[in-house]
């Protein structure tokens, strides 16, 4: 399943449409919410048939194309098998109760209630809404995609504008050169990350560079009247100074995984608990805006695009123990140099990258006796 997203052009009264199909999902979503919470044990696929229920009980409900509607519901379902799901596994702390939507900002629909025009330049919306045709905006290009191979269409209202998301049912598959190289990579505050032959990327710091304006935004939505037009604006400002902060994050994220995938064969990262590393308040804000999870992620993806091993190790042990003989050396945050008695003098970064270089071959059943990058070959056998 791949994701191709355009930009929607139309008019003001068409913007003010997708809103209205924007929140009749949220009623339908948070309907079959209530449903559930009143009548416990009810099957999930009852939920389904309420969609047809709040149609005929409301009428601009029913105007929602019917797979739409049961998109919304699903979203219901999702959020209630998760729930369930935690609390099987016993999750410890909190669960994850379903809530209430009250700021929806997308509407899905599914193989009906749209049309794209010959031209693949143009997307109508055919249910009772009628919202009318808007021009599609956008680097990529839909006519190398038939129509049946579109399984959604995702709206989504962002600060900049209105986009369109096309799911299209097909596998993305690259072919690259092999390197038969293999990379353990350790992710940090100082350097976003430090892979196993020493080598560095900055930290970019996204929020910090933007902080000063972003506070600067947002004092000026405080001193606006509540209600009035122009704190309407403010809060726009705002919002599209965050959404520049995210673009920026997604595209780092999106253009070092790349680089790493292509350049390697192997690659082995820790599997950080950043949810609970966020909970020290004092780094709480430098690792959000590092974004280690969305990196982490996108590794994950396009390691099966290009059929490359992506492996995740443990984090424990892999900054205090020594990469040259197995030593624990204890070390403290601030502490950045690994020096240990068998001779090994290491940036404390870059010895913990070997350490899971050395962690994720061992998963994956291979060996490391070198330092660095490591050479496999297509057998899967290290060249020692």
């Amino acid at each position: 399943m791949i994701v191709l997203e355009f930009k929607l052009k139309g008019r003001t009264q068409q913007y003010r449409i997708i809103d209205e199909m924007i929140r009749t999902a949220q009623f339908i979503r948070n309907k079959a919410l209530r449903y559930w919470m009143d009548n416990r044990g009810v099957k999930l696929s009852d939920l389904y048939k309420q969609c047809a229920v709040m149609a005929r009980e409301f009428e601009w409900a029913g105007k929602l194309n019917s797979m739409a509607r049961q998109a919304a519901s699903e979203r219901a379902i999702f959020a209630i098998q998760r729930f369930c799901s935690n609390c099987k596994a016993k999750k410890p702390g909190k669960k994850g109760f379903p809530t209430f939507k009250k700021n929806s900002r997308s509407v899905e629909y599914k193989t009906s209630g749209w049309r794209i025009s010959d031209d693949k330049k143009h997307l109508t919306f055919t249910d009772g809404f009628a919202a009318g045709p808007f021009k599609l905006v956008g680097s990529r290009e839909l006519h190398y995609y038939a129509p049946s191979e579109i399984k959604r269409v995702r709206v989504i209202r962002r600060a900049d504008g209105y986009y369109a998301q096309f799911c299209i049912g097909i596998e993305r598959v690259e072919e690259v050169a092999p390197t038969g190289v293999a990379t353990g990579i350790d992710v940090g505050l100082s350097h976003f990350l430090t892979d196993s032959s020493g080598a560095t990327v900055p930290n970019p710091r996204h929020l910090r560079k933007s902080e000063k304006a972003l506070k600067r935004a947002s004092r000026r939505v405080s001193r606006k009247k509540k209600g009035s037009a122009n704190r309407k604006k403010a809060i726009n400002r705002l919002g599209r100074k965050h959404l520049k902060v995210s673009r920026q994050r997604k595209d780092f994220a999106v253009k070092t995984a790349g680089a790493l995938i292509e350049s390697s064969d192997f690659i082995a990262y820790e599997a950080l608990q950043v949810r609970n590393m966020v909970k020290n308040h004092k780094l709480a804000k430098s690792i959000s805006d590092a974004a280690w999870s969305q990196f982490t992620d996108w590794l994950q993806y396009l390691g099966k695009v290009y059929g490359k091993t992506v492996v995740a190790v443990a984090p424990q042990h892999t900054s205090q123990d020594c990469s040259g003989c197995g030593a624990t050396v204890k070390k403290s945050l601030s502490l950045r140099t690994h020096l240990c008695r068998c001779g090994v003098v290491l940036d404390r970064d870059h010895n913990a990258a070997l350490n899971i270089l050395s962690k994720g071959l061992r998963q994956a059943g291979l060996e490391i006796n070198t330092v660095g990058h490591t050479e496999i070959n297509a057998c899967g056998q290290t060249d020692l």
